[in-house]
C-alpha cells in the first residue's frame, strides 16, 4: 500500500468517525426532545364555528394529536363526550374542545312537553338566560273599552328552558314601517296545563316576556296567587 492509498484509508475511516458523530448527535437532540415533550395524545379540535346551544356532533370536529404533558385536564379526547350534549357559548373554529366548554342538554321529565315559541330579544332574553335556567313566563292583554282594563298576567312560573335557537329577523306586525325585528327561539319544558296557557298566550297576548328566577329554593317559591296578575288601579 503506497503513502497515497493510506491516506485515502485514513480519510474514508475519518468520514466513517465523523458521519457516526453527527448520527450520535441527532440521536442525542431527539432524545432530549422526547425527554422534554413526551408522548403524543389524542385530542379533538373545532371545525368550523358552532353557535351557542347547537347540539354537537363528530362531524364537527377534528382529531389531532399533540404532547400529552401539554393537554389541559378538561381537554375531550374522546367524542362519545359529547354526545346529548351543546355548546355552552360559541366555539371558535381551531380551538381545542375542552369539557368546559359544553354541557348536557336538559331533558323531559314525566309528564311534561316541549314547545318553542318565538321571544323578542329585546324585551325577553338579553342573552341571559341559558338552556337549564328557570323562567317566568308573563303575558300583557289590551284592555276592552268600556270593559276589563289592560293587564299583565304571569301565566307559567318557574318554566325550565330546554334550548334556545338563533336570533331571526321577523316582520313585526305592530310596527307600520314593516321594520324587522329579531326573535329568538325558546324550547320549554312544560305540563299540559302550561303548554295550553303559553301557546293561548302567544296566539291573544299583544306580548310574552320572559324573566329569569334565582336560582335555589328561594327562586323556586311559588308567587302568591294574588300576586299573577295586575292592572294600573292596584298601584293607586
Amino acid at each position: 500500500m503506497n503513502s497515497r492509498q493510506r491516506r485515502g484509508v485514513i480519510l474514508l475511516l475519518l468520514s466513517v468517525l465523523c458521519a457516526l458523530g453527527a448520527f450520535a448527535g441527532v440521536l442525542s437532540v431527539i432524545s432530549d426532545v422526547n425527554s422534554k415533550v413526551g408522548p403524543e395524545a389524542v385530542a379533538y379540535r373545532v371545525k368550523d364555528d358552532i353557535a351557542p346551544y347547537k347540539p354537537l356532533g363528530p362531524g364537527d370536529f377534528e382529531k389531532i394529536t399533540m404532547p400529552k404533558r401539554w393537554l389541559p385536564a378538561t381537554a375531550v379526547t374522546d367524542l362519545r363526550d359529547t354526545e346529548g350534549r351543546i355548546a355552552v357559548t360559541t366555539l371558535k373554529a381551531g380551538s381545542l374542545l375542552q369539557s368546559d366548554m359544553i354541557v348536557k342538554r336538559p331533558a323531559l321529565e314525566a309528564g311534561q312537553q316541549e314547545l318553542a315559541i318565538m321571544i323578542d330579544a329585546a324585551t325577553g332574553v338579553a342573552g341571559k338566560i341559558t338552556p337549564g335556567a328557570s323562567v317566568n313566563i308573563y303575558a300583557t292583554f289590551a284592555g276592552e273599552r268600556g270593559g276589563r282594563p289592560a293587564q299583565s298576567k304571569l301565566i307559567v312560573a318557574g318554566a325550565h328552558v330546554l334550548a334556545i335557537g338563533k336570533l331571526t329577523p321577523i316582520e313585526n306586525q305592530d310596527d307600520r314601517g314593516g321594520r324587522p325585528a329579531e326573535a329568538v327561539p325558546i324550547t320549554f319544558a312544560l305540563s299540559t296545563a302550561d303548554t295550553q296557557r303559553v301557546a293561548y298566550a302567544e296566539s291573544f297576548a299583544e306580548h310574552v316576556r320572559l324573566a329569569l328566577v334565582a336560582p335555589g329554593p328561594a327562586g323556586g317559591t311559588p308567587p302568591d296567587p294574588r300576586d299573577r296578575t295586575y292592572t294600573l288601579d292596584k298601584d293607586k
